[in-house]
């Protein structure tokens, strides 16, 4: 099952923050498909998607949205 978390508009350090929130409401082995239009959300998001154990499966770039998708490991 995948989740969507819509996040555009938000700036650092929010992404981030809101991502780290919905992540532990889907199931381990779902996926959280983050939009951003923050130019720093790419980073914080997979660095953060790293130290916190959990996976990017995606990142896609359109125009100045990019959607980062993560699956839930733990």
């Amino acid at each position: 099952m995948e989740t969507e978390l819509d996040l555009r508009g938000l700036y650092c350090p929010i992404p981030v923050l809101r991502t780290r929130e919905e992540i532990e409401k889907v199931k381990v082995g779902d996926e959280l498909r983050v939009m951003a239009d923050d130019p720093a959300a790419e980073e914080d998001l997979k660095r953060w998607a790293k130290r916190a154990g959990q996976e990017v499966l995606d990142v896609k770039k359109e125009g100045e949205v990019i959607t980062v998708t993560i699956r839930r490991v733990k």
